[in-house]
């Protein structure tokens, strides 16, 4: 089969519908954080215990409208809706609020731990976060890498990323940690505690996902280049998203 057969192929695939990270940012992050609020809770007058109810179920309802709209379940997924009833029980249950440090810090390192221990298995964790038909023409890929007996060299550069990849967890779960327990310092169950939960979501942005969203955009780049070198392909062809391209010159 030639190239230009396999890219006429892979064309004829229907194309996955990807996630909304508008509503991703708005549902687990902005709605929640602002309805945890001291403000929010004066204006519509509920008790601490509701407000956090209701910030809660906005992730929830975000996973469910995800699930059906993509049908297609991940760990990552999973372990954020657990990572949700975690924060739900230790409010609603008055639990220690030190527990919310630890809690923070487990969920990354997990996920980490998970890529570490996936690597070598027929699906890797990795290949979910940055070497997926959604973001990136793997079948094309594959076809060349078989085609120009690469695959090997293929293999020890995933492993390259996928350390990368599980470092960047790490750090995310020690700056999580590290962040909730200078934030998180009243009793769990009081408006005081919704508040703090509210500013440790906010403040995570630019303390723990841009440093983080940069290591990872660093295993990213690390890969492509590793495909252009092993398969001869350029970058625009190797990502499934649709790049803006300039207008080439008709020709009769």
């Amino acid at each position: 089969m030639s190239e230009a057969t396999m890219q006429s192929d892979q064309g004829k695939k229907p194309k996955k519908k990807r996630e909304n990270i508008l509503l991703n940012l708005a549902f687990n992050i902005l709605i929640p954080a602002m309805l945890m609020t001291k403000k929010a809770a004066a204006i519509v007058g509920w008790k601490p215990e509701l407000g956090l109810t209701v910030a809660l179920a906005f992730p929830v309802i975000y996973g469910i409208y995800d699930f059906f709209a993509r049908k297609k379940v991940n760990v990552i997924s999973i372990l954020g809706f657990v990572s949700i009833l975690l924060t739900g029980g230790i409010g609603l249950l008055k639990l220690p609020a030190e527990l919310i440090a630890y809690k923070e810090a487990t969920i990354p390192l997990l996920i980490g731990i998970l890529i570490v221990i996936t690597a070598s298995s027929k699906k890797p964790l990795v290949r979910m976060f940055i070497y997926n038909d959604e973001i990136m023409h793997v079948d094309k890929v594959n076809a060349l890498l078989a085609e120009k007996g690469t695959k090997s060299e293929f293999e020890s550069l995933m492993k390259s990323c996928t350390w990368i990849l599980a470092v960047s967890f790490l750090v995310s779960a020690i700056l999580n940690f590290c962040l909730a327990k200078w934030i998180i310092v009243s009793p769990s169950g009081t408006e005081e505690f919704n508040d703090e939960l509210s500013r440790m979501h906010i403040l995570s942005w630019p303390v723990i996902v841009i440093p983080c969203m940069g290591m990872t955009l660093w295993a990213v780049f690390k890969l492509l280049n590793g495909i252009r070198r092993l398969t001869g392909l350029e970058i625009d062809d190797v990502f499934a998203i649709d790049l803006p391209k300039e207008d080439s010159p008709s020709t009769k």
